[in-house]
């Protein structure tokens, strides 16, 4: 059963951290904070149990003119990270290829939307189980392992779907089985790749590196689906599968080159069990700081995100510019924000108090969707979501660091598992709230109120418990 290394204490009356964890000496000595989990000074960075090395050389002391406006690439001089990173500008297209491949193909066999639909919940369970299990996972085997077993197997999945498009199979069946593998291969992945960042990056470099890897990413969710619209007449759809596994295969290529990055030494010894994804609610619960970072996300996501509404609004409220056109501006808008906040998150990435900037950019989210509800015309309402996309961005990079610095070590890939979790049925539920409200009282009015109550529900959270905005490092 899983043996706590340090007894949880209740954050709520401190600034954001419990003492004998490592979020207490973020707010106490930042200046001897140079490196993950619970070690300071200024030898932290290179702990002598930890074979990577994550100090890199030093900060520069201050960037002049337009530069600390830029994006902080800081990380980008650890040479992991910096492979790391280099695979996820690849793999953050290739799979979108994919993303748009599968339903594309299940439409052209079936000609019904709800078949893709009904594709899109078959890979939501397997991707639930396996993020959660899959977090307990990485907290008890050498991260890069797993890594290197996932992204396999995320490849040969992806040559499975190429095989099936190349022979003409025409099975839905079959496609809903591959897109449940693939998902069940991603849970596994995603939190011990998240978590590993930790291990290789100092802890003042954490929103950086957040900032880094979310730009790339949410620069694929805009690149691979415009890519994949352009290449499906001219190479034909089994060929996006296959472009998919040969970009994989860099990423397997990285991976392979990462230190090993084994449980710290005084780990406890356990299995990856139900016990061990319980203890991570458990502690989840203990830590206050981590819960509402958790529900800040739900609160923007579930409340505030309007994509399923974004059709009926594009065929009456804009139609004068053409329902393709105006919904194409729509579903882009919010990435294209996020890029943008992410090429200049030099202007935020080096703040201090992460649990404030987490509030702030939850209510700018809602504040900017309530002024898309509110907006009748296409292009205020296209700037509204592109300023929720830099908020969303923000939002992201410093829930991202606290999850891995307000954490120890032996729980950061639980602590991911569930943000994977959080990320990915954010969204779905969403739609589900959206499309009945939006039924209910138009949409307008749903994204409007839905906007307004993200402002509400988040003041009044940060209000009643001050351990989010407390935190700092």
């Amino acid at each position: 059963m899983y043996r706590a290394t340090r007894k949880p204490v209740d954050t709520s009356e401190t600034s954001g951290s419990e003492p004998g964890t490592p979020g207490a000496s973020h707010r106490t000595e930042p200046a001897d904070r140079t490196g993950p989990g619970d070690r300071t000074g200024p030898a932290a960075a290179c702990d002598p149990t930890d074979p990577a090395d994550p100090s890199g050389p030093a900060d520069p002391p201050h960037r002049a003119g337009w530069r600390r406006w830029a994006m902080d690439t800081r990380p980008l001089r650890v040479p992991a990270y910096r492979r790391l990173w280099t695979s996820t500008i690849v793999t953050a297209v290739g799979s979108q290829l994919t993303a748009v491949a599968v339903p594309k193909q299940i439409y052209d066999i079936t000609g019904s939307s709800a078949w893709v639909g009904a594709a899109s919940l078959a890979g939501l369970l397997p991707l639930i189980v396996f993020a959660l299990w899959g977090g307990a996972v990485a907290d008890t085997m050498d991260r890069r392992k797993l890594l290197l077993i996932t992204n396999s197997g995320i490849a040969v999945t992806s040559v499975l779907f190429w095989v099936q498009a190349a022979t003409g199979l025409g099975s839905v069946a079959v496609l809903m089985v591959l897109l449940a593998v693939q998902q069940a291969f991603w849970g596994l992945n995603a939190p011990a790749r998240n978590a590993s960042i930790a291990r290789l990056v100092p802890a003042g470099q954490l929103a950086a590196a957040n900032a880094l890897g979310s730009t790339v990413m949410q620069t694929g969710q805009v690149v691979g689906p415009l890519l994949a619209g352009v290449l499906i007449p001219v190479i034909g759809l089994p060929e996006l599968y296959l472009l998919d596994a040969l970009a994989l295969c860099v990423t397997v290529w990285a991976v392979y080159r990462l230190p090993s990055l084994p449980p710290l030494a005084g780990a406890a010894t356990r299995r990856a069990g139900v016990r061990e994804i319980a203890a991570g609610f458990r502690y989840i619960s203990a830590h206050k700081v981590l819960l509402l970072s958790f529900l800040a996300d739900i609160v923007a996501m579930v409340l505030g995100m309007p994509r399923a509404l974004f059709p009926q609004l594009a065929d009456t409220t804009y139609s004068p510019w053409g329902g393709g056109f105006a919904l194409g501006l729509l579903f882009a808008a919010i990435p294209i924000g996020a890029v943008l906040g992410g090429l200049f998150s030099g202007t935020f990435s080096r703040a201090r108090r992460h649990g404030l900037m987490v509030i702030g950019a939850v209510v700018a989210w809602g504040a900017a969707i309530a002024g898309f509800g509110l907006s009748g015309n296409l292009w205020m309402a296209v700037v509204f979501l592109a300023v929720a996309g830099v908020a969303d961005m923000v939002s992201m990079v410093f829930r991202g660091a606290i999850l891995l610095s307000a954490a120890t070590d032996e729980m950061r890939g639980r602590m991911q598992g569930v943000f994977t979790v959080v990320v990915a049925g954010g969204p779905r539920l969403a739609d589900v709230l959206h499309g009945t409200a939006g039924s209910a009282f138009g949409p307008r009015a749903a994204v409007a109120g839905g906007g307004i109550l993200v402002v509400v529900v988040m003041l009044a959270l940060a209000a009643a418990v001050p351990a989010l905005r407390r935190y700092r490092i």
